[in-house]
């Protein structure tokens, strides 16, 4: 096998895993019924992760680097201010979360509590991920309060912070009650936080 079949074969397991873990969650899907549904042979598992949480982180930088390019697209838009941005990544969070897809939407949301006890290296990349997410959330409302677009009581950073984990428990929230209103109130929250001048 090439190195490049060897990315491409490994690739397809990330994909479908994605889609089954997105749906079930890490510690319930076993990793013959990934290999099954990517019709990859059981014992070749080894030869591209060398253990579960090596997956897993995999999975994960995976999934951040794809959702990192969505956030650079929506931050990189011309036209708009830096808060019309922000209310639009808000949106498109709530867009992704409340659709049904096969993947089970964001899963920064369905495998933060689930594998940050369980799996160190997983909860790093966990953490380096949604660090990532805030850090481009700092820099638009930086760049909101130059433009005058928003204005807020804390710093960048720590609003950023502030907003990605109230996001964060409205998603969970919503998983709870099977119910929209937890975005509709976080919604609420945020444009109080970013107080928007108009």
């Amino acid at each position: 096998m090439t190195v490049t079949e060897r990315k491409h074969a490994r690739q397809h397991i990330l994909d479908v895993a994605k889609l089954i873990i997105g749906r079930k969650g890490f510690s319930a899907v076993g990793l013959n019924e990934v290999l099954q549904a990517a019709q990859v042979p059981k014992g070749s598992f080894y030869n591209y992760f060398g253990s579960k949480d090596v997956f897993g982180v995999a999975l994960l930088d995976g999934y951040f680097e794809t959702y990192m390019d969505d956030v650079t697209r929506i931050f990189s838009r011309t036209g708009l201010s830096e808060y019309q941005k922000l209310d639009l990544y808000w949106q498109q969070w709530i867009d992704n979360q409340t659709s049904e897809t096969e993947s089970g939407n964001c899963l920064a949301v369905k495998l933060g509590a689930e594998v940050a006890d369980l799996s160190e290296p997983m909860r790093l990349a966990l953490e380096r991920g949604t660090a990532r997410i805030i850090a481009a959330l700092a820099a638009s409302i930086a760049r909101g309060l130059e433009e005058r677009s928003v204005t807020v009581s804390e710093g960048a950073e720590r609003t950023a912070f502030r907003l990605y984990s109230l996001w964060l428990g409205a998603s969970v929230m919503a998983k709870i009650t099977r119910s929209a209103s937890p975005f509709v109130d976080a919604s609420v929250m945020t444009r109080a936080v970013l107080k928007h001048p108009g």
